[in-house]
């Protein structure tokens, strides 16, 4: 069975399956530290407790999935180092120090800050405690921002030149920074984010309105999400109109692929909405279409001449199959979250956002739909690069290094075991905290398991009964705070 694959493949499919464990993990956790960021600074305008329930309970989330991020990406690392030595030693020169840049600017400063965000309120100032949060916040962006300033680069690489022994050495990091395809690419990733979030958080306050319609918490969280699905959806389409119209100009190859357009048009070239890729005789199979309108949204304008992948050598064509679908995927989770955005501005003006069970149960369903979306996107944007590495510079094929199909096979088999153990247990975990409503997750953490807290609190009120009855006063401090720190 092992014949079947050869080591290219086999080290593909390793780094396609961490990077894919690894994308849905600050894809979540990008959104959730910058709500956990609103919902305190609500706290701290409006003296609410329902957002300080919300922050402490979406901030044990957080904690459990900024972790497996953390460590699912890890193994990636290592893989440019033994998979695709030969990649890292061409492109090292301006990859490397991107990636450094995220981990001295970004992942210093989450770190940083992370623990004073988890078990600092009630023992810092309720300033400072915001200060961590909104420094955590503000580094997963930043750490968004350079690692897609690098794997933008992969696909519109710029500021570059090509020294005596074959390396990609910078000559201008500015163009390379800000490389053409990074700032439509930076905004639809963070807005993706955004919206995996919106909908994770709609979707746990709908299971909630199903079982308590009347729970402050859930009516609240609820709210907050279909407000975000209403107003970053529309967003996020004119976001990636702009982005496909950047892939357009930059990497026409892709989009061929992404329109299923194996033959050029003259004279309008039409959207196919359906249609089964057939690499082998070049044709789009059982096509269903809109005549001219590929050529409408391309070039702004119904009759404007397409190319197709008639014009590209086949060994320079990525796999439409899966580009074509993962891509018509991604778009059609995008319109269900407008449409489920809509629906839910047109309930709330009308006031029945709380009630229409029919809508919580859709909400429900729809709660993992950014991660769908999100990885969707990931696959149409690095299938359709294929077969390079660097777009137009660098073959996929001359970029693995001297490694053995047998090492990389059980390597592959290891980390799928294992990744399914762990992650599985860890999100297992997730889905049970978020089963929990606000207070009863509360109620579970100030038990058995809160050992340091507990401890904590018992010497706070030993001092307090020595200090004349200021225990009164701390007490009341901590539970302001938030004294379950969880």
């Amino acid at each position: 069975m092992l014949d079947a694959f050869d080591t290219l493949i086999l080290a593909r499919s390793q780094f396609a399956f961490t990077v894919m464990f690894h994308i849905i993990f600050p894809a979540f956790s990008i959104g959730l530290a910058s709500y956990l960021l609103v919902l305190e600074g609500l706290w701290l305008k409006t003296d609410k407790n329902v957002y300080l329930e919300l922050f402490k309970y979406w901030r044990k989330i957080f904690a459990v999935t900024f972790a497996m991020g953390v460590v699912s990406g890890i193994v990636m690392s290592y893989q440019f180092g033994t998979n695709w030595s030969v990649f890292s030693d061409k492109a090292g020169p301006v990859i490397g120090p991107l990636m450094a840049y995220e981990v001295l600017t970004a992942f210093f400063l989450e770190a940083g800050f992370l623990g004073v965000m988890l078990f600092g309120m009630g023992r810092v100032s309720k300033n400072l405690h915001f200060l961590a949060t909104f420094m955590v916040a503000i580094g997963t962006l930043i750490s968004t921002t350079w690692i897609l300033s690098a794997n933008s680069w992969m696909h519109t690489p710029a500021g570059f030149s090509i020294n005596e022994v074959g390396q990609y050495v910078p000559e201008n990091w500015l163009e390379i920074i800000f490389n053409p395809s990074f700032p439509y690419r930076l905004v639809h990733m963070v807005l993706a984010a955004y919206l995996t979030t919106a909908f994770i958080v709609g979707g746990v306050g709908a299971l909630h309105l199903l079982r308590e319609n009347s729970n402050e918490a859930a009516r609240k969280m609820f709210s907050m999400a279909m407000w975000m699905a209403v107003l970053v959806a529309p967003l996020q389409l004119v976001a990636g109109d702009l982005h496909g119209l950047n892939t357009f100009e930059h990497q026409p190859v892709k989009v061929m692929a992404m329109e299923g357009h194996y033959h050029s048009h003259a004279e309008g070239a039409p959207l196919y909405i359906f249609g089964i890729p057939n690499d082998e005789t070049q044709s789009l199979d059982y096509a269903i279409g809109i005549p001219k309108l590929s050529s409408l949204i391309l070039e702004h304008d119904l009759n404007a001449p397409l190319k197709g992948l008639d014009t590209v050598p086949d060994e320079l064509q990525p796999p439409v199959g899966i580009v074509f679908w993962s891509f018509r995927v991604m778009v059609s989770v995008g319109m269900l979250m407008i449409i489920v955005g809509l629906i839910g501005a047109v309930l709330r003006r009308r006031g029945h956002l709380y009630d229409s069970r029919l809508f919580h149960r859709l909400c429900v369903l729809m709660g993992p739909s950014g991660f769908v979306a999100v990885l969707a996107g990931w696959v149409t944007t690095e299938v359709g690069r294929q077969p390079f590495t660097i777009y137009g510079e660098l073959l996929t094929s001359n970029s693995i290094g001297p490694v053995e199909k047998q090492a990389v096979a059980v390597s592959l088999l290891a980390f799928i075991i294992v990744y399914f153990l762990l992650f599985g247990a860890g999100t297992y975990y997730i889905l049970k905290m978020m089963n929990k409503l606000p207070e009863e997750l509360q109620t579970i953490s100030h038990g058995p398991s809160r050992v340091m807290e507990g401890h904590s609190s018992k010497r706070s009120e030993r001092l307090g009964e020595v200090q004349n009855g200021q225990n009164i006063q701390s007490a009341g401090e901590d539970n302001q705070g938030g004294n379950g720190d969880d």
